[in-house]
């Protein structure tokens, strides 16, 4: 009898061992570290010749190292972050957005200036990796953090009320504001939201940020809300929608289908998916005033739109195409873009309707056995 319950229990130890070494495999990401992260976990772009860092390569890297269930990374991407963008201290100091190597071959914080999107990413990796790891230093950090970036970052605007700036400095002037769509994901927005103010506020001007600066149904890059005019939608010959834009699509697919902005996002953004449907490639620029398209989008762009189309075949399209050409290891931007929408799309994560992480840590056992 106790044979048999020792052979049991040592049946059930193995395979619980086997699931937990397979927890966190995710090969893509695995791959991204070996080719894009440093042993002190740093993230470096290749294609720039500083090898640079930048804020938004650590607090992508560190949301990836959490959808992974991989504790030893997000540990050393946030060390770093902390130590070398945030003066050793990310509860005082906004992290700088970029760092690399200076002409006399220091290595050192290239522009102090932040950048918001990087920000609200590490508030909100830093808060869920407090509350599904259990680790209230982590917690402690990010509402910190949040708190730098509410008093440093957020700017109230006659009009629209309470927004969100690209980063602490060079986006406003006499006579209006800057603004990115692609930098607070509703779903991080839907998040903060229990944070009180501006954070309730900013959900609903974001959400018209979004829906207001797309007259064709295309996401602007780069928008500007003038003081006496409003938005400045079809003044600006050189408004695009391109690489940065790209993400916006990708956070619309990926709300949870009980959030209430996700039907009104899709429909706005619908001639995006229409586009991509007719040609089988997403445009890689496209002018916002016209809807006039350009280009083809590289396969990162393919990536972003596996959330978001909504027809099972235009999706098989993409799929296909990111399998056979996935970013290699001079690609960054392309790399990050693949890891959220491909990781999406194999449920590696969801969002749930208040914006919280649902990692599928069981499911990568299931996959992998």
């Amino acid at each position: 009898m106790m044979k048999g319950v020792r052979r049991g229990c040592l049946a059930l130890l193995t395979l619980v061992t086997m699931q937990a070494s397979a927890a966190c495999t995710w090969p893509a990401w695995e791959q991204f570290k070996k080719d894009y992260i440093s042993d002190g976990g740093r993230v470096i772009d290749p294609s720039d010749a500083r090898k640079i860092t930048t804020s938004e390569g650590q607090s992508y890297a560190m949301f990836f190292a959490l959808a992974a269930n991989d504790r030893a990374a997000f540990t050393s991407l946030f060390n770093w972050t902390q130590n070398n963008l945030a003066a050793g201290d990310i509860k005082a100091q906004l992290p700088g957005w970029l760092w690399g190597k200076k002409e006399d071959n220091s290595w050192s914080v290239l522009d102090t200036n932040s950048a918001s999107d990087a920000d609200v990413w590490i508030a909100w990796s830093l808060l869920e990796a407090g509350r599904l790891w259990k680790m209230p230093e982590y917690s402690d950090a990010g509402k910190a953090l949040l708190s730098k970036i509410a008093s440093d970052e957020v700017v109230k605007v006659p009009g629209l009320g309470s927004m969100l700036l690209p980063g602490r400095v060079g986006f406003v002037d006499d006579a209006g504001w800057r603004f990115n769509p692609s930098y607070l994901p509703p779903q991080l927005a839907s998040y903060f939201v229990r944070f009180g103010a501006p954070w309730n506020a900013l959900q609903a001007t974001n959400l018209r940020l979004l829906l207001e600066t797309a007259p064709k149904g295309y996401s602007p890059d780069w928008v500007r809300f003038d003081k006496k005019k409003g938005w400045q939608l079809k003044q600006d010959k050189s408004l695009v929608g391109s690489y940065d834009a790209i993400r916006v699509y990708m956070w619309t697919g990926m709300l949870n289908d009980a959030d209430p902005y996700k039907a009104r996002l899709l429909a706005k953004f619908k001639p995006m998916a229409t586009q991509t449907e007719k040609t089988g490639l997403p445009p890689e620029k496209i002018d916002i005033a016209t809807g006039k398209v350009e280009g083809n989008g590289p396969v990162g762009f393919s990536a972003t739109l596996l959330p978001f189309l909504q027809n099972r075949d235009a999706q098989a399209v993409q799929r296909q195409r990111v399998a056979d050409n996935f970013p290699g290891k001079d690609a960054y931007y392309s790399y990050v873009l693949t890891l959220f929408g491909q990781g999406w799309d194999q449920h590696r994560f969801r969002f749930t309707a208040r914006g919280e992480l649902l990692p599928d840590w069981g499911q990568e056992c299931a996959n992998s056995h």
